[in-house]
């Protein structure tokens, strides 16, 4: 049985024996340099685990396990275009530190990269993988075009934000253990079942994540404190804040995200005071434990070994910034 910090010392080995500095290297160290500064490897590590909670031999995980952090970290470096974004992982973003045309054509090579790791799964299993991984990645596309879709319409509701982050972010961390589980040669009832699980882990992963943004401390989350707040994005505190308030605090919430030329900070301190008033920090920290718990609730169905479902109870709490 791995522990989880070994299994996270497994992952960093495999990066760090990776071969990304090549040439040309304008192309090639905006990759290293993302994945260098490596975030928690949480989908990585979800693939590993899964793998040996259903019995399977980690050593055959690794590769694709690399090719979905891999993926998710294109993912970012594409997004960080699309939303400006100034810092990722409190360090310059790659279209901020170099250019966007490098930060697109470099995000399209980590693509292809994603591609040849996970491609290096057992041949008899690689059917059901990249079934399972293409459609994973045409799932967040449609995620992040909903995202984009919803910049501009005023009438987004809380069904279709859910119905959003399922696709941008859940999906994937559900692809990690429902990975680990096939390349386990799982039986697809049981595969399905742990996919599940992880659609709700993600939904809680991305609440906590716009929680974060409203609540969180700038040191630790990584980015900008109230990015979400200054580019009016329809989060769930977004929408949740429109959805409660009444009256005149309805209308001081409407002043605030309509004003044109706003000054950040002031605004991001009034909607963060508005949020407290409305109550939004806790009906988000409710919503965060709903789906917390019916994803333990399936965990928990599942009768693994009690010592590996221990390690990814643990991993589950690091997701979600629980203490454990």
């Amino acid at each position: 049985m791995h522990r989880l910090p070994e299994l996270h010392r497994l992952i960093e080995k495999a990066f760090s024996e990776a071969a990304f500095n090549r040439d040309p290297m304008q192309l090639y160290q905006p990759i290293s340099y993302t994945l260098e500064l490596g975030g928690k490897r949480l989908r990585p590590a979800l693939v590993l685990l899964s793998c040996e909670l259903f019995g399977g031999e980690i050593g055959k995980a690794i590769f694709p396990a690399m090719g979905v952090e891999i993926f998710h970290n294109f993912t970012l470096l594409h997004d960080d275009i699309m939303d400006n974004a100034p810092i990722r992982r409190g360090h310059p973003t790659v279209h901020r530190k170099w250019d966007i045309n490098t930060a697109i054509l470099s995000g399209d090579t980590m693509f292809v990269i994603a591609y040849e790791y996970v491609a290096k799964t057992d041949p008899t299993l690689l059917p059901a993988v990249l079934d399972l991984f293409n459609d994973t990645a045409r799932k967040v596309c449609e995620g992040q075009q909903y995202d984009m879709d919803y910049e501009t319409r005023e009438d987004v509701t809380i069904d279709e934000y859910m119905i959003m982050i399922r696709l941008k972010t859940a999906v994937l961390i559900a692809c990690s253990l429902k990975l680990g589980a096939l390349v386990a040669g799982t039986e697809p009832g049981l595969a399905n079942r742990i996919y599940d699980m992880g659609i709700e882990l993600g939904l809680a992963f991305q609440l906590r994540d716009d929680y974060l943004d409203a609540f969180g401390e700038a040191g630790k989350f990584g980015k900008a404190i109230g990015g979400d707040i200054a580019t009016n994005k329809k989060t769930y505190l977004y929408l949740k804040a429109f959805e409660t308030a009444r009256g005149e605090t309805a209308g001081r919430l409407r002043h605030v995200f309509s004003d044109p030329v706003p000054h950040a900070e002031q605004k991001i301190n009034t909607v963060i005071r508005l949020y407290k008033e409305l109550g939004i920090d806790t009906l988000t920290r409710k919503e965060i434990a709903l789906h917390h718990d019916r994803a333990m609730e399936i965990l928990h169905s599942f009768g693994f070994n009690e010592k590996l479902t221990v390690e990814l109870i643990h991993l589950m709490e690091e997701m979600l910034g629980r203490e454990k």
